[in-house]
């Protein structure tokens, strides 16, 4: 059932959040290296890559676990960027394009879950 994956455009757009949070969070400040800016990257980078691992598995069950580790993923990153705009590290426009980054990767995540469901019958 292994999927390409840089096919399908829920990972393409998370791939894109994942490299501009990587990019803005170089400003953050060095007493957050191990802190927020680690937590946010990290919950960045688990979205796609939770779309590779569950692409790569061999049931659909097996593949839509993995979605929603995404989707949660996603969520969880939704959160530490509010936080980082909130505490300053962000700007307002940097904080509105990473949120609209997020919500451009929620809907074809959404989409993507919602097919596989529908395959599983």
């Amino acid at each position: 059932m292994s999927r390409d994956y840089r096919k399908i455009v829920a990972w393409q757009r998370a791939h894109q959040l994942t490299l501009m949070i990587y990019k803005k969070t170089k400003a953050f400040p060095s007493e957050e290296r191990f802190g927020l800016t680690s937590q946010l990257r990290r919950a960045a980078y688990s979205v796609p890559s939770n779309i590779v691992e569950g692409s790569g598995r061999g049931s659909k069950k097996d593949y839509l676990r993995f979605l929603y580790i995404a989707l949660a993923s996603l969520k969880e990153t939704e959160y530490f960027l509010l936080l980082s705009y909130d505490l300053g590290y962000l700007n307002k426009p940097d904080y509105e394009e990473l949120t609209e980054l997020v919500n451009s990767t929620f809907a074809p995540l959404h989409g993507l879950m919602k097919s596989v469901k529908k395959e599983m019958g």
